[in-house]
């Protein structure tokens, strides 16, 4: 299996200004349209994109997706229930 490099944890995002950055997906806490769309970082740090708010949240689930963790369910209890 190949290893995870930490640009396999990002994003690629654009300011208003048409400037692209990357983003570790790990450090946003929040997303919301307010209009622009704004990401907040864990550190409170707030970020406006362009992206559309669906965008940004289809980005990160395929990183999400990639690295094995989305569509993971921890089963609890008994399977019998």
């Amino acid at each position: 299996m190949e290893s995870l490099h930490a640009h396999h944890h990002m994003i690629e995002l654009t300011r208003l200004n048409g400037e692209s950055f990357k983003l570790n997906v790990f450090l946003i806490e929040q997303i919301q349209s307010c209009p622009d769309t704004t990401i907040t970082l864990t550190s409170r740090k707030n970020l406006v994109v362009s992206e559309s708010e669906d965008d940004v949240t289809t980005r990160i689930m395929r990183v999400y997706q990639m690295i094995g963790l989305y569509g993971f369910q921890a089963r609890t209890g008994d399977e019998h229930e």
